[in-house]
């Protein structure tokens, strides 16, 4: 795609002062306003970003800034992909995922799936791109600004042109350029507007372009914004496409102006991509000496830096720009040479990629075995139910995200009645038996999007349940109550009953899990006091009768 017009943090933003140990101010605030404008533009100084995020990573780690830590590897990984060295950036990816799922941060997944499209499209995976694009844009939500949320838009349409997909493509760039036109984001309605007009050239729909372009020079003159080179040069190939070659040329030459005047880091071949876009230009419009003179000119250029892909471009349209001027001869030699340059070049793509699949394998595997260890050490080794571990991880967050949406939390624990007497009058083998049946029993019960069950340790578990009020989880705590003492014992346990006892409390806006276990053991404390297999509800018991779960003494069983 042919650029995005952008904001340029390097030089118009003034990255705040972090916390290195001489009591200077840590500002979160500012720290994330400067990692947002890095992650929305694409045309930025790599060193000052690498710099930046360098040490951001040593200050956010020194300040407890976990998220902000994770954003500054996001950027660094960022940089290493721009540098062709994905094998570091992926393994940064992947650690990064699986932080953010753990712990739902929305806004890295999303970064992380953004710069994961971008490294399988380097690699020629486009369904990749387009699968990661696609989940970048699933994981953004209310925290996401809207410059971010509307850049991830346009990559996705980006991802279904290449992908093929134009139809879907111009819906995503209208969708952008709506929003950006809402929220007065004029870069990003210029960005939008630019990259859909790229694709319309590609199609070949030249009048289709050009109306996108005359949308795009409405917003600048209505906005005083210039057109920058990436615009420009869109520009020129699409009255190219459309046979104004006196237009295309002048844009083609104002492209390259305006790139030399911005005085900005950009990738290396920037400067002969648009010189090969001027060297077309000057072909169709028959003018094949200065067209000479360009290609040669992008050859030199491609032999100091060395520039492998654009050098080969070069050949191709040398060839062109001989076979229009009837030297067949010459074309024919220029043809041959592009045809081995190409072949050197697929070859050495060809390695590159498959490198880098198998550092992406590599990384894939780890990953996978990784996450069997990190679930086998969040369950029960005898119940296979989560553990405590699982519950200290998931049940904040669990919280955290029921409070900001309001929706329904009801946890239940459960302590089976008498159990010392199955061990020692049975066994502790009978006991396990029982143990297991009970959690085949727990997991039974519907607990709704994100609740779960566990074994809290000795005879004790929790069941969370979510998306119903206390009224319906009651019910389901009942249900299970009586599956629980209805359950056919006799072949484990003989004449011996298993029943259960279960205390019950609902979240509410505020409730830490320290404050809500505490509540559901004070239930299931009065619940063994009752008389036992029963439900107790918590009560809103203030002072100090309220115990704390952890530490409170159980009754004997």
């Amino acid at each position: 795609m042919n650029g995005t017009p952008q904001a340029h943090p390097a030089t118009d933003v003034a990255a705040p002062a972090p916390e290195d140990g001489t009591g200077a101010p840590f500002d979160r605030d500012a720290a994330n306003r400067i990692f947002d404008e890095y992650e929305d533009s694409s045309d930025f100084d790599m060193a000052e970003a690498e710099r930046l995020a360098a040490q951001y990573e040593v200050t956010a780690a020194a300040n407890g800034e976990t998220e902000l830590l994770w954003r500054a590897r996001l950027l660094r990984a960022d940089m290493l992909e721009c540098r062709g060295e994905p094998a570091e950036a992926v393994r940064i990816l992947s650690d990064a995922l699986d932080w953010a799922k753990i712990h739902d941060c929305r806004r890295v997944q999303a970064r992380a799936h953004r710069v994961l499209a971008r490294l399988y499209k380097m690699m020629g995976d486009l369904a990749a791109t387009l699968d990661h694009t696609l989940q970048c844009v699933s994981a953004l939500d209310d925290t996401t600004p809207i410059s971010s949320r509307i850049g991830c838009l346009i990559a996705l349409a980006d991802a279904f042109a290449i992908t093929g997909s134009i139809p879907e493509a111009r819906e995503r760039y209208a969708q952008a350029e709506r929003l950006a036109t809402e929220h007065g984001i004029v870069s990003r309605q210029m960005g939008a507007l630019n990259n859909w007009a790229y694709t319309e050239y590609e199609a070949g729909d030249g009048d289709g372009a050009r109306a996108v372009l005359a949308r795009l020079r409405e917003v600048a003159h209505a906005h005083g914004e210039p057109l920058n080179s990436n615009v420009l040069d869109t520009v020129a190939r699409v009255e190219t496409l459309c046979g104004d070659h006196t237009a295309a040329l002048r844009a083609a030459h104002d492209a390259l102006a305006t790139f030399r005047r911005e005085n900005r880091v950009r990738e290396v071949d920037a400067e002969t991509d648009l010189l090969l876009t001027l060297a077309l230009v000057q072909r169709r419009g028959g003018d094949l000496a200065a067209a000479l003179r360009t290609v040669t000119e992008v050859q030199g250029m491609c032999e100091r830096l060395p520039l492998v892909t654009n050098a080969a471009q070069a050949l191709s349209e040398l060839a062109e720009i001989h076979a229009a001027g009837g030297d067949f001869e010459r074309a024919y030699r220029a043809v041959r040479a592009f045809n081995a340059a190409q072949e050197q070049l697929s070859s050495a793509q060809h390695e590159i990629q498959a490198r880098n699949r198998q550092v992406m394998f590599e990384v894939a595997e780890a990953r996978r075995q990784a996450e069997w260890f990190r679930e086998q050490a969040h369950r029960d080794a005898l119940t296979g139910l989560h553990n405590r571990r699982y519950v200290d991880e998931h049940l904040p967050p669990l919280l955290r995200r029921a409070a900001a949406d309001g929706s329904r939390v009801t946890i239940a624990l459960l302590d089976l009645d008498h159990f010392k007497r199955v061990n020692d009058t049975l066994s502790h083998e009978a006991g396990d038996q029982v143990l297991t049946a009970v959690a085949g029993l727990l997991d039974a019960v519907e607990t709704g999007p994100d609740g779960f069950t566990a074994r809290l340790g000795g005879e004790e578990f929790l069941v969370v349940v979510r998306g119903t009020d206390a009224d319906g989880a009651l019910t389901r705590l009942e249900a299970l109550r009586r599956t629980i003492a209805g359950h056919p014992w006799q072949p484990i346990t003989g004449d011996l009953p298993v029943t259960t006892s279960i205390g019950v409390a609902a979240a509410t806006a505020d409730s830490t899990q320290s404050t809500l276990l505490g509540e559901a053991d004070a239930a299931l404390y009065t619940a063994k006091r009752d008389g036992r297999d029963r439900i107790s509800v918590a009560q809103a018991v203030a002072g100090p009768k309220r115990r704390r779960w952890r530490d409170a003494p159980r009754l004997a069983s």
